[in-house]
């Protein structure tokens, strides 16, 4: 794939983020007072490869997240879509896809409760689809030991089954990069409500590639999490002199 292929990003936010406890739906949840999702926005933006960010809304929230985009200061360089998404991610991301025009030739998708990825882990990701892999994850090692277990109701004791070897393991982040066709076959072939785009390009049998993550892309899914992404920004700000 040429240097010159444009690059577009998909993120999925129609999501309510139940963990996080009732109120706004997950994506619109204030950070530094500023909504997680156009942070993701302005974080996948902030790399020159990326050309049109299309952000997939709530079924019946499109209006509402087009203005909150209209609304935040955003690069001139990137363009920016909103399109209604499904009930599903796996709905939403394929909206998203079904969204983009012609001539956009790699093609990521980022999670919105992941508002603080740094640059270099976008262009990583995007770089190495570039140069030849079908589908691409960041990822980062294991720090903690982790058990197979045998599942059981909530609370209740659960037997190991299986430690797995840790060394092999890896904890996936987002933005994960395909090849735009490779990204659209697996979307029209697997039926299975997966819970990454990656594990749908496994299943047509084709290569997954992983390139280094990064600790400031994690996931804010818990109340604790927004705790560490406001002590991520204040750091960010501290470092930057703003």
């Amino acid at each position: 794939m040429s240097s010159e292929s444009r690059t577009a990003v998909v993120i999925p936010a129609a999501g309510r983020g139940v963990r996080l406890g009732p109120g706004a739906p997950k994506a619109l949840r204030a950070l530094n007072g500023t909504p997680m999702l156009i942070h993701a926005v302005r974080a996948m933006a902030e790399s020159r490869a990326v050309s049109l960010v299309v952000v997939v809304a709530p079924p019946d929230g499109a209006p509402g997240v087009k203005t909150l985009l209209d609304d935040h200061a955003l690069p001139e360089r990137t363009d920016f879509l909103v399109v209604p998404g499904g009930e599903s991610r796996q709905e939403s991301v394929r909206a998203g896809l079904d969204a983009l025009p012609p001539g956009f030739d790699i093609v990521l998708v980022h999670d919105a409760a992941r508002p603080l990825v740094p640059v270099d882990t976008v262009d990583g990701v995007i770089e190495a689809v570039r140069d030849g892999a079908p589908a691409v994850v960041p990822a980062l090692p294991l720090a903690d030991t982790v058990k197979q277990v045998e599942p059981r109701e909530a609370g209740q004791p659960e037997p190991v089954v299986a430690t797995p070897e840790r060394a092999r393991l890896r904890a996936v982040q987002t933005p994960q990069g395909f090849d735009r066709a490779t990204l659209v076959r697996a979307h029209e072939s697997v039926t299975d409500n997966v819970t990454d785009d990656a594990s749908m390009v496994e299943q047509l049998g084709l290569p997954v590639v992983v390139v280094p993550g990064h600790e400031e892309a994690f996931k804010v899914t818990r109340p604790l999490d927004l705790v560490l992404a406001e002590a991520v920004l204040a750091r960010r700000r501290a470092n930057d002199g703003f």
